[in-house]
């Protein structure tokens, strides 16, 4: 097991044990989460919590790490690890959604092949624990966001520039929207943005409230079938040259894509899809900080060179504790008219690659002449020529993704949980407070 130095970016001790030190005013302060208890050799503790950070309870907003509700981390004599997890309410239909995620999570570290999930249920302390700290992230958290905790985000992401990454961003990103889900992308290649082209934008971002300490950009909205993309880019900000060069260094380039994150009013989102630069850079080590929950799809094309450049790009999405969720082919082989089949940049690299870094191939997008002209007119392929090699490629991605990799998450049935338990935490730190003043001596005169 490895131990997480102060200075290590895996440390894993609570900031909010820091910062409650520090606070000052009339508030409790935040109850401390108890480490979960660990049984078995071989349990790297600091790595399996980290992953597990990227778990969110989507009532409330926060990861289950620092909601407390881990409780045991088990290796067990046939090596599989256990993972026992306290809900606040036993019936609530969430706890498939965080089985899922939880095992996701754990299963891509490294040395783990079986994860067993087991819950329990919270005591009425931990419960008002829970509370109190829900009710403090809201309040205090570092990097606010309009972004819902139920929306499903996917950081599509490349070792190589040229391998299609961009486009098969917008061809999920219509294909969702198309289903009747709202679908946000973020085009977090600033210096090469494509968003605004691949999807047929041309009106600029909107900005209102300026100063007022609220989100000051409003995303471009285009509706797609029963649904709605809401885009934001570089290329739709006014006074953006689409043929200038951005010259900004790492520092400019996060910032740029904090603001992006931060400072937009999102809505209601079931979606995100964000489209990285490529390679591995300050963008990428920056998203794992600033929206930890999100899931990796590496895209690759079928060449040895793309391939083992896409591996990187897996190994630096789990240092820092991002889920890789499987491997995209781009630019596979296609099958004539007459059955024979053109490999231009060869084959099976994509399920090389994904046996390589040991997460699943989600799909092959072939070689298709179909896919320039519709990228060129702003539409995609999988809309406008759905019955061609790509366009069923990537209809069947877009099912993949769906029910597998990232289902849509329902909160509907547990939205009164969810409800009773803020209410119930501003209903308490009330309380708390009004007899803490009745207890101040009275010094009017």
């Amino acid at each position: 097991m490895t131990d997480a130095s102060p200075n290590d970016p895996t440390d894993t001790v609570d900031p909010t044990d820091r910062v409650v030190a520090e606070r000052a005013g009339d508030e409790p302060p935040v109850p401390k989460v108890a480490e979960p208890r660990v049984e078995g050799t071989d349990v790297d503790t600091a790595a399996i919590m980290n992953a597990l950070r990227g778990v969110i309870d989507p009532e409330l907003g926060d990861n289950i790490v620092d909601l407390g509700m881990v409780k045991l981390l088990e290796r067990s004599a046939d090596r599989a690890m256990h993972i026992t997890i306290a809900l606040t309410t036993a019936g609530c239909p969430l706890r498939a959604q965080l089985m899922r995620d939880t095992k996701a999570r754990v299963a891509s570290l490294p040395g783990i092949d079986v994860v067993k999930i087991h819950f329990g249920e919270m005591t009425a302390d931990e419960r008002s624990n829970v509370m109190a700290r829900a009710r403090w992230k809201a309040r205090d958290n570092a990097l606010e966001t309009d972004i819902p905790s139920s929306c499903r985000i996917l950081a599509i992401s490349s070792g190589k520039g040229g391998v299609g990454k961009s486009t098969v961003t917008a061809n999920l990103a219509v294909l969702l929207a198309d289903r009747g889900y709202s679908v946000g992308v973020l085009d977090a290649d600033v210096g090469g943005f494509s968003m605004p082209q691949l999807l047929g934008i041309n009106t600029e971002i909107e900005g209102e409230g300026a100063g007022e300490g609220k989100a000051v950009m409003k995303p471009v909205e285009k509706r797609v079938g029963e649904g709605a993309l809401r885009v934001v880019s570089m290329g739709s900000i006014a006074g953006t040259n689409e043929t200038e060069a951005i010259m900004w260094r790492g520092l400019m380039l996060n910032r740029a894509v904090q603001h992006f994150i931060e400072d937009v009013q999102w809505g209601e989102l079931d979606y995100l899809l964000i489209d990285m630069p490529p390679g591995t850079s300050d963008i990428q080590m920056g998203l794992a900080r600033m929206l930890p929950r999100t899931d990796v799809v590496i895209v690759t094309t079928p060449a040895k060179a793309a391939q083992q450049v896409a591996a990187r790009a897996a190994d630096m999405a789990r240092k820092g504790y991002l889920r890789v969720a499987g491997v995209i082919e781009n630019m596979g082989p296609s099958t004539n008219p007459d059955g024979t089949v053109t490999a231009v940049f060869g084959s099976g690299g994509g399920k090389r690659l994904a046996e390589d870094i040991g997460v699943p191939l989600l799909g092959s997008i072939p070689l298709d002449p179909a896919v320039a002209p519709t990228s060129d007119a702003g539409t995609a392929v999988a809309t406008e020529r759905p019955d061609s090699p790509a366009g069923r490629a990537y209809r069947e991605l877009a099912n993949i993704i769906v029910t597998d990799v990232a289902p849509p998450i329902e909160i509907s049935e547990c939205s009164l949980r969810g409800t009773l338990i803020r209410a119930g935490a501003d209903l308490e730190g009330a309380r708390t407070r009004a007899e803490s003043r009745q207890r101040e001596p009275n010094t009017t005169t």
